[in-house]
């Protein structure tokens, strides 16, 4: 069917139309039009009222939404957050995963699989594996009784059984390098979390194929005079992506101010690391079994009150972004989609030009979320 979005603010990376056509058929953007030329005729129209129209957002990093989590094991779950994923605007997800056991991982990578064989909301090409290869000192809201070196035999098993595009893992663990060269090899890209690392053991793990940084400044070394830290790796390391949770919670104001101030945009991603705690507002829930407390826009453990994932939506990601910052629209997109694309290998999606998916998020001038499209299908 050949759709047309009209009166639309297109905002793609580098490119800013205020009143702008987009043309689609079976899917794919054909051809974008700029005022009120002649067109072709098409089968239906949507009038985006002079909305944002931008490339659907690709989060790389959510475990769960609206009282589901992906480690609930259960396809049922993995569709409900794949739909809630839709009304912050993100057409494509990696569903990740918590540090539990191997034998538990394996099943809830089949049920990811399961709904990747039939993907009806939010696109998933693949998952994120965060843990259990993590530095238990700096586990987190991660269930430290399931934390153990790395295995690339583990990783590798539950790779066969449901593509692993991402994998979080403490450079400074025993075996961290090998397990991340031989991921590379696999076509897995590695990131650092949970982690105590020095400066030079994130060399050592970029060397060996580290690509990314995960939920950056959050359970890793801080910035400091004498050992600059994973932090520090993150904003001098010219290649190194770094993921963010842009809530001013994990990430107060002025540290988002001075990141996205240091570091190029093409290095950012943003993320929501989203629990089950998203969408419902407050009431009590778990994380990989532990007991969690959302309460004021906040996840936080029971026990010990520590950080348990968001509840940020990711359409208030960007709002917060764009009212800290003042980089153009068209260049904060490219930390919305179009850089987890290249960094993933994603072939496709995270513009809007021809040829590419219809993969689309209209946003309201507040940024909340009007419709989305996968494939050009309004869901």
């Amino acid at each position: 069917m050949k759709l047309r979005i009209t009166n639309a603010h297109i905002v793609s990376p580098d490119v800013e139309i205020h009143n702008g056509v987009i043309d689609m058929d079976d899917g794919v953007i054909t051809a974008i039009h700029e005022g009120s030329e002649s067109l072709p005729v098409v089968d239906d129209v949507i009038d985006a009222g002079g909305r944002y129209v931008m490339p659907g957002f690709i989060d790389i990093h959510a475990h769960g939404a609206d009282g589901k989590d992906v480690c609930d094991n259960d396809v049922e779950s993995i569709r409900h957050i794949a739909q809630r994923k839709l009304g912050e605007g993100v057409t494509t997800w990696l569903p990740t995963t918590l540090t539990q056991p191997q034998e538990l991982l394996e099943e809830i990578a089949g049920t990811c699989a399961d709904y990747m064989a039939n993907q009806e909301f939010a696109k998933t090409p693949g998952l994120h594996v965060e843990g259990p290869f993590i530095n238990k000192a700096n586990a987190g809201a991660q269930n430290p009784q399931f934390v153990r070196e790395p295995n690339w035999k583990e990783l590798k098993r539950m790779h066969e059984i449901a593509p692993a595009a991402v994998f979080s893992i403490a450079p400074d663990v025993p075996g961290a390098c090998e397990c991340i060269r031989q991921a590379k090899a696999a076509g897995i890209s590695s990131s650092a979390a949970h982690t105590s690392a020095t400066y030079d053991q994130v060399m050592a793990a970029k060397e060996a194929g580290l690509t990314h940084l995960t939920h950056f400044g959050n359970a890793m070394t801080g910035l400091h005079h004498r050992e600059i830290g994973v932090v520090g790796s993150g904003l001098l390391d010219p290649d190194l992506k770094i993921e963010l949770i842009c809530d001013t919670i994990h990430l107060c104001p002025d540290f988002l101010k001075l990141v996205f101030s240091v570091k190029p945009i093409e290095q950012l991603i943003m993320i929501t690391d989203s629990m089950c705690g998203s969408w419902i507002g407050q009431g009590e829930v778990q994380l990989g079994g532990l007991p969690v407390t959302v309460k004021d826009g906040e996840a936080r453990l029971k026990e010990g009150g520590a950080l348990a994932g968001s509840v940020l939506l990711y359409n208030e990601g960007l709002r917060n972004v764009v009212e800290l910052t003042d980089i153009p629209l068209n260049q904060l997109v490219k930390a919305t989609s179009w850089n987890q694309a290249k960094s993933l290998g994603l072939e496709g999606v995270g513009k809007l030009e021809p040829g590419f998916c219809a993969d689309i998020a209209i946003l309201d001038q507040d940024f909340s979320v009007w419709k989305t499209l996968v494939n050009g299908e309004v869901k």
